[in-house]
């Protein structure tokens, strides 16, 4: 929709971004064109994906594992009283199309850590984070770093809040500025894995509608300069903007690159292949990698995969499934009821009884990426054939 309006002594047609236009370095064609995953739909995920709205971002994919409560009601302008008990981001997504017929969101109901691919941080432009656990924002921070791309993370508690942009290759990653505190943090909730999720529960962190949207407006706004990165606009790239809502202190620090941190892991050379993690077996992406490298190829992947569980009562029972992903009611022996133990593998070297187990069986996502390797020689394999089930309807 466009309207007429008398600028000076002449007349102008607008549409929807002839005030965005006005900016100099603005390239609105740019932001059409951006894909833009959003990790997390709550408080922050809200307002990020709001303003993503409302910029006409080509591609917004949206991921959250929750449903709506009644408590979201209070800090999430995207969600209705009608919407509770419905899938975050499925709303989210419906929402930010409807505010801007330009947009195409897709929601997932996926878990972060384990069920995306690492080919669909490849195709991001940016990744937003309004996450509220630190294990998440670390294998989001792993991931982007594998594939070159850059991400934004923001938190919020309370009044105040902070947002940090981390671009591979270029200054610190969020590994660099975890502290002991943190690692004991989600070596706790690693350990917590095996129990009920009641168990694992943590406290819930409070937080306000406004202080997300000072965060999340950081945030989208960083976004805006890695997109025009040719204007030589300044970022908090290695940086973190911090926000005190209580005096409405606000500062700017920066990290520290760590030299021998794990994260700074990039995948080189990435070889796109017709290949889908729903019917390809462990077997054939052996004979594959091993037909372009050699007999003494091996396939490595980035995760450990329980692979069988046995008691000492001798019941055996198969598992296939990222360790991550193990809940101790899955380890339960159904004969005896002890607790099982579970044997793990992340290399598959071609003696292995369950070669005829396909990817997907593994708990190996669409579009990810997988490692091929001789001794220290190594090359990256995409499951390109995935990509159209990811971005359908995108």
């Amino acid at each position: 929709m466009s309207e007429t309006i008398e600028f000076g002594s002449a007349d102008f047609e607008e549409d929807r971004y002839s005030r965005l236009r006005l900016i100099p370095w603005w390239d609105q064609d740019r932001l059409k064109n951006a894909t833009v995953m959003v990790v997390g739909a709550g408080a922050i995920g809200n307002e990020l994906i709001k303003n993503l709205a409302l910029l006409g971002i080509g591609k917004v994919l949206i991921y959250d594992m929750d449903r709506i409560e009644n408590t979201n009601l209070t800090r999430s302008v995207l969600y209705r009283r009608s919407d509770v008990g419905c899938y975050k981001a499925e709303v989210a997504a419906e929402r930010a199309m409807e505010m801007n017929p330009d947009v195409s969101a897709k929601a997932f109901i996926a878990n972060i850590i384990d069920d995306v691919g690492l080919g669909v941080f490849r195709r991001m432009d940016v990744v937003l984070g309004g996450l509220d656990n630190r294990e998440a924002r670390l294998a989001i921070n792993q991931a982007c770093y594998k594939v070159n791309k850059p991400w934004i993370d923001g938190a919020i508690e309370a009044l105040s809040g902070f947002a940090r942009v981390f671009v591979p290759g270029h200054g610190a990653c969020y590994e660099c500025t975890m502290t002991e505190t943190d690692w004991m943090l989600i070596n706790k909730r690693k350990s917590c894995a095996l129990l009920t999720h009641e168990q694992m529960e943590q406290g819930k962190i409070p937080t306000t509608p406004t202080s997300s949207s000072v965060i999340a407006g950081i945030q989208v706004q960083e976004m805006l300069k890695l997109l025009h990165s040719d204007r030589g606009l300044p970022t908090l790239t290695g940086k973190g903007y911090v926000f005190n809502g209580l005096t409405h202190d606000s500062y700017v620090v920066e990290y520290q690159e760590k030299p021998d941190c794990m994260s700074h892991e990039t995948y080189e050379p990435i070889i796109e292949k017709p290949w889908s993690v729903k019917t390809m077996t462990l077997g054939e992406l052996l004979g594959n990698i091993r037909a372009e490298l050699g007999e003494k190829a091996v396939v490595d992947f980035d995760r450990d995969i329980a692979t069988t569980a046995s008691c000492a009562c001798g019941e055996h029972m198969e598992l296939f499934k990222p360790v991550h992903k193990l809940r101790g009611d899955m380890l339960v022996c159904p004969k005896c009821g002890a607790m099982m133990q579970f044997d793990t593998m992340h290399t598959v070297r071609g003696d292995e009884p369950y070669l005829n187990k396909t990817l997907a069986e593994l708990g190996i996502p669409p579009l990810h990426i997988v490692c091929g390797r001789v001794g220290m020689d190594a090359k990256y394999y995409e499951f390109t054939a995935d990509e159209e089930e990811v971005f359908s309807a995108l």
